[in-house]
């Protein structure tokens, strides 16, 4: 699983068209490499080479190897934990882990994505921002925390490198997005700046750095996995954008995995759940078909898998997992990416 890495060079546009990188991903939908060509092609992003900084004619021995990990999605992926709870072990520098965190931003925004390399440490929860220069912190902490420091744990003698875009409230379904934002590839609305948008261009300023750990020598990242937790917001509104769920994620993972060159990257997703603070006893009006929707997809498509611990975890407010819900929901995601790349 860990054998797929892009050639030792160091260029900024790709070698292969959009469709050739579809076709070896299997993506037999027409209509979707046709509509991501023209997107793609005008955002310059079929991009970056992950490993691009060894240059070539260098030894490979030269480079410095990470794994690299996306994590993206909504809210529950921003993150709601409370610092300030955090067991000593998590709240300090993990000096062995990276990680680049792109600026959220709203679709037509052009500030998304901005961001820096840094050692991964508590505050990139919501709230967290960056201009590209610096990034200021927030009191609160997502899933990478645990997700980076589990993950160390079972992939002994690996370095572990993290990329992370979120944005709360945001959907796939272009009707769901109401003034959050959406993540469907195929946006056009206004000036075609979307959540994608953000995804693509984190990735491209994350890849633009030679040097991530700032020991002198270069780096090579290797795409290892993608760890998504969305769907609340598609589940707020009616059957029909519920029941088209699973397609849109297909669509969207698809993308996510074209973008980092890899057709065969695991995808672990964690599965919405409710927590029924309100007067009708149930948040997200169509989650149960979302949950479903979820399953049929990490059915459906493989390598995937679903972590479903997220029935258990307590709440901080109506839409939020707690402190203890989001140090388990990382551990969780890591256990079943390290499934997966071993299978």
């Amino acid at each position: 699983m860990l054998t797929s890495l892009f050639p030792p060079r160091r260029i900024g546009f790709p070698d292969r068209s959009l469709k050739a990188l579809m076709d070896s991903a299997k993506i037999v939908d027409h209509q979707i490499i046709g509509q991501h060509h023209e997107r793609m092609k005008s955002a310059k992003v079929f991009v970056i080479c992950m490993s691009v900084f060894c240059a070539a004619g260098s030894q490979m021995a030269e480079c410095t190897e990470f794994l690299v990990f996306y994590m993206g999605g909504q809210s529950n992926m921003d993150g709601y934990g409370k610092v300030a709870e955090l067991p000593a072990s998590l709240n300090r520098s993990h000096d062995s882990i990276r990680i680049f965190h792109g600026n959220p931003a709203a679709d037509q925004s052009e500030d998304g994505g901005k961001g820096l390399w840094t050692t991964l440490m508590p505050g990139h929860g919501a709230g967290f921002s960056s201009n590209g220069s610096r990034n200021k912190y927030s009191p609160q902490f997502g899933p990478e925390l645990s997700f980076g420091t589990e993950l160390q744990k079972l992939l002994p003698g690996r370095k572990i490198a993290l990329i992370k875009y979120s944005r709360g409230g945001t959907s796939i379904h272009v009707d769901a997005a109401r003034y959050f934002g959406c993540w469907d590839p195929d946006y056009n609305e206004g000036n075609g700046i979307n959540q994608y948008d953000h995804f693509l261009k984190t990735v491209i300023n994350a890849t633009s750095w030679d040097d991530i750990d700032g020991d002198g020598s270069r780096d090579r990242l290797i795409p290892a996995g993608i760890v998504w937790m969305q769907g609340e917001s598609d589940g707020s509104f009616d059957e029909e954008i519920a029941g088209e769920y699973k397609d849109n994620l297909k669509k969207l993972m698809l993308a996510v995995q074209a973008a980092f060159r890899v057709d065969d990257i695991p995808v672990v997703i964690g599965r919405i759940s409710d927590s029924g603070r309100n007067d009708e006893g149930k948040v997200w009006v169509k989650g149960d078909l979302i949950r479903a929707q979820q399953a049929a997809y990490v059915e459906e498509f493989q390598p995937a898998a679903l972590v479903t611990t997220t029935d258990k975890y307590g709440y901080s407010d109506p839409w939020h997992y707690d402190t203890e819900g989001f140090i388990d929901l990382g551990r969780q995601f890591a256990i079943e990416m390290a499934r997966l790349l071993e299978e």
